[in-house]
């Protein structure tokens, strides 16, 4: 039997943690906003994420080419573990395209440790009748090393409901709201927070044709579209996280869960534990 309602492990410390509820007592949602000068195409554009909202910016635009799709890098598994590699990953082969747009905070001055549901809010235009938007967080080490943390992805028509899908007018900006589900990370002092923004994670999901057709039936069509992110004033495209503070931050540290050792080792991640980034 579990000692709590709730036990969770606590990533970037490698500790398993006890709580009385989930999302834990004591959060509260914060924001990170994206911004930039309109170039924030891959690790090597002005992508910044800020706590402050964003003023007057130029939007981000990127292509998104169903043919040669944002490859799988961690993350959930889709399939075989040989074929897409789960877990944490070093995003550096993805972070260098241009098709994925990079924003990243400055330094953190202490640590922040993230526990319950992240999502995010884009606004966004596409020049297809559909498509996909991608969002993925990470953890940058002082060395410069980004890890996947945890992702989402929205399907341009289900942006209101799953059940009701709805098309989109071509280079019409829209809002979506993109949950990435739980986790439970710390963020390490002089560590950085990153968001990734593109259009596929392939092939954890399935691939967006950009035709508007009926999933599984697009048969071999396929077309090229112009995604524009927009971050200003009136579109204020952000991350939302659950800032775990005050009285959480205290019980972390105060003092770590020990699981009962059957619990423990049904649960242990396969290869070994989830790494401490450097």
């Amino acid at each position: 039997m579990l000692d709590s309602p709730v036990t969770v492990f606590l990533m970037g410390t490698n500790r398993w943690e006890d709580f009385g509820s989930w999302p834990p007592e004591g959060v509260e949602y914060r924001d990170y906003y994206l911004s930039s000068g309109g170039a924030a195409n891959s690790i090597n554009g002005d992508g910044m994420l800020s706590e402050e909202p964003p003023g007057r910016e130029p939007p981000d635009v990127f292509t998104y080419d169903p043919l040669f799709p944002v490859p799988s890098t961690g993350g959930h598994s889709c399939c075989f573990p040989i074929i897409a590699p789960m877990g944490p990953a070093d995003q550096a082969a993805v972070e260098i395209l241009n098709a994925v747009l990079v924003y990243t905070s400055d330094p953190l001055r202490e640590e922040l440790a993230v526990v319950g549901p992240v999502s995010a809010t884009l606004y966004a235009a596409t020049s297809a009748p559909d498509t996909d938007f991608t969002i993925k967080l990470c953890d940058v080490s002082p060395k410069g090393r980004s890890v996947n943390v945890q992702e989402g992805i929205i399907r341009a028509r289900y942006r209101d409901s799953l059940a009701d899908p709805k098309p989109v007018e071509p280079d019409e900006a829209y809002e979506y709201r993109i949950d990435l589900g739980p986790t439970a990370h710390v963020f390490g002092a002089g560590h950085r927070i990153r968001v990734q923004v593109s259009s596929s994670d392939f092939p954890q999901w399935y691939r967006d044709l950009n035709t508007g057709g009926e999933l599984g039936a697009e048969g071999a069509a396929a077309r090229v579209a112009t995604q524009t992110v927009l971050h200003d004033g009136n579109h204020s495209s952000r991350i939302t996280y659950p800032y775990s503070g005050g009285e959480l931050t205290k019980h972390i540290h105060g003092r770590t869960s020990a699981l009962p050792t059957a619990a423990r080792e049904a649960s242990r991640v396969p290869g070994g534990p989830l790494p401490v980034l450097p």
